[in-house]
């Protein structure tokens, strides 16, 4: 395998093309889509609910994850560097670097180091650091609606990340040596900032407005004249279009503009959170199921549940969780169990290069976040709630 080549682009192409649009994966979100878009549309309170429930969506959870990423990528885009050079180079800092990668919102630090460890770059402890501190895009959700909480989680698993690296560099003895061939992790590029990257940029603009002024508890009906439901609604549907239609199956590529990845990736998060409120909502108002309570009675088993759940590659399930903690029915010892156990997108290319190791790199991140998730439900349970 001297030579070989791991590259999403093999499965996916690189430029998005008109005539590419109903691929495997992306029919079933168009068919996702139109289910959303004729739920909000359904007559009576079906309706009323959904389009509530939507505009909640919006201008609670994505305009204030379409700002971060903003943040994030375009200070990645202006102070950008090669991460995984650097990292060959760290010696001792190797783990606390990995782990700083983890802990970043999203998952493209993580991805860099997997990507370093597969070309022989960082040992087998960065790789664990990384995992273990990732929450992947379900951070940038915590971040927008709980930031008390973001500032517990995200330094937390920081943290355990770099014990739990160190660790198991100086007590692991399975062999995971890499294949140190020609290998490439590299999303697919959409190379272009498209017009709804654009739009979906500006709609977040007083979508971001109306979020502020509710977290100061002032009332807005309208931004420029324009109905607050409106611009919701709006961006929601812009958002379905560009999930649905998008040439990505998790990852965004560097080299795009940060509106590009600003659109992809919020779009993405925002999908599954809509479809946690629409869940929530809808089984509380129409089967008049409570499931703060239904949870309550399965209390225990809660933060194991949340670390199984971790272990599903990719974010959506990861934002669940974060979706179902933010209205009250996970306790705090579920989110950290899940945000130390789950390794988001970065699982995806780990699995493809060295599926041995990604294995048993997620199940070491499984130890501390049982130790910690328990921790909290035993000696803290009020904590976070």
């Amino acid at each position: 395998m001297a030579n070989s080549t791991v590259n999403i682009r093999d499965s996916i192409p690189e430029t998005f093309r008109a005539t590419d649009w109903l691929g495997p994966f992306r029919s079933r979100r168009l068919l996702v889509a139109l289910i959303f878009a004729g739920l909000a549309m359904a007559p009576g309170e079906l309706g009323s609910l959904t389009r509530s429930l939507m505009t909640d969506a919006y201008v609670q959870v994505s305009v204030f994850v379409a700002a971060t990423l903003l943040l994030f990528y375009g200070a990645e885009r202006v102070f950008g560097f090669d991460i995984g050079r650097s990292l060959s180079t760290a010696k001792g800092w190797q783990v606390p670097i990995a782990a700083l990668l983890g802990a970043t919102p999203g998952c493209g630090g993580a991805v860099v180091v997997v990507a370093a460890y597969s070309s022989g770059n960082v040992r087998f402890g960065a790789v664990v650091a990384t995992l273990t501190a990732t929450m992947g895009d379900a951070a940038f959700l915590l971040i927008a609606t709980r930031p008390d909480a973001a500032a517990v989680v995200l330094p937390l698993s920081f943290a355990v990340g770099i014990i739990s690296g160190w660790l198991v560099d100086r007590f692991n003895r399975v062999d995971l040596t890499p294949d140190t061939g020609n290998l490439c992790i590299v999303a697919p590029r959409i190379g272009r900032t498209r017009p709804q990257d654009l739009a979906y940029l500006a709609l977040a603009a007083p979508g971001l407005v109306v979020g502020i002024a509710q977290l100061a508890q002032i009332e807005i009906a309208s931004v420029f004249g324009i109905p607050v439901l409106w611009i919701a609604l709006a961006g929601t549907a812009l958002g379905l279009f560009i999930w649905s239609t998008s040439p990505l199956q998790a990852m965004t590529n560097s080299e795009d503009s940060p509106a590009t990845r600003l659109a992809e990736e919020t779009s993405f998060i925002s999908v599954w959170v809509i479809g946690a409120y629409l869940a929530y909502d809808y089984a509380a108002t129409f089967a008049g199921l409570d499931l703060a309570a239904w949870f309550a009675a399965v209390a225990p088993v809660l933060p194991l549940i949340g670390i199984l759940v971790g272990f599903v590659p990719g974010c959506g399930p990861q934002v669940l969780v974060a979706t179902l903690y933010i209205n009250g029915a996970l306790p705090f010892a579920a989110l950290i169990g899940n945000a130390i156990s789950n390794d988001g997108d970065a699982l995806f290319p780990a699995i493809a290069l060295n599926p041995k190791a990604a294995v048993v790199a997620t199940l070491y991140s499984a130890i501390p976040a049982f130790v910690v998730a328990y921790g909290f439900y035993f000696f803290a349970p009020g904590f976070m709630n």
